[in-house]
């Protein structure tokens, strides 16, 4: 399912969504179909295969249907504009990050991860939020070059015609949501007012 269109600013467009790699729905799978077979197999050695084939599946379901719903309820989201993560079934949580406090964007894959196309990102922005991990992202590397990319049309468009007293307010509501930090929001603030 789409994002919703309602939930993006005015001109902000979604540049990819995607959910987790199937890896992370591997295991739980595995553990499904693993229940099943021994039931089969019990079912057989006991000459009665529906109970414990039945008792098998509902077992295998029930430790893998957690697993399942959180893969198909985490949603990831490059915009224009931010990065965002949203995941949960009954109570949600979100994040969203502005391309342009994104300092540097990391990518970690194992072997078996190379092999399967999966891999971590690691986001680093400037303020309060640090650095964000996020695992069993499918293409990692081009994931990070697209946020690359996003970020550096983000900047032009940010930079392109702004006069100081534009750049001095977008610090300002940047500081007012938490992106920046006092101390940050003081030396961008003083850089700029240095340069005019």
């Amino acid at each position: 399912m789409a994002y919703p269109t309602k939930l993006l600013s005015d001109g902000e467009k979604v540049v990819r969504e995607f959910r987790p790699h199937w890896q992370a729905i591997a295991l739980p799978v595995g553990i499904v179909l693993g229940t099943t077979v021994v039931g089969g197999v019990l079912g057989a050695i006991l000459e009665n295969v529906a109970v414990p084939l039945a008792i098998g599946v509902v077992l295998g379901l029930v430790i893998s249907i957690p697993k399942l719903m959180v893969w198909a309820f985490t949603k990831y989201v490059i915009t224009n504009e931010r990065v965002i993560v949203r995941s949960g079934v009954f109570a949600r949580h979100g994040k969203e990050i502005p391309l342009e406090v994104i300092n540097d964007v990391a990518f970690s894959q194992s072997l078996l991860e190379r092999m399967v196309g999966s891999g971590d990102l690691l986001l680093e922005s400037a303020g309060e939020m640090g650095q964000s991990r996020f695992t069993n992202i499918p293409t990692p590397e081009e994931i990070q070059t697209l946020i690359y990319k996003a970020r550096e049309s983000r900047m032009s468009a940010l930079n392109s015609g702004q006069t100081a007293a534009d750049t001095l307010t977008t610090l300002a509501q940047l500081h007012r949501d938490g992106v920046l930090t006092d101390e940050e929001f003081e030396a961008k603030k003083h850089k700029l007012l240095g340069e005019i």
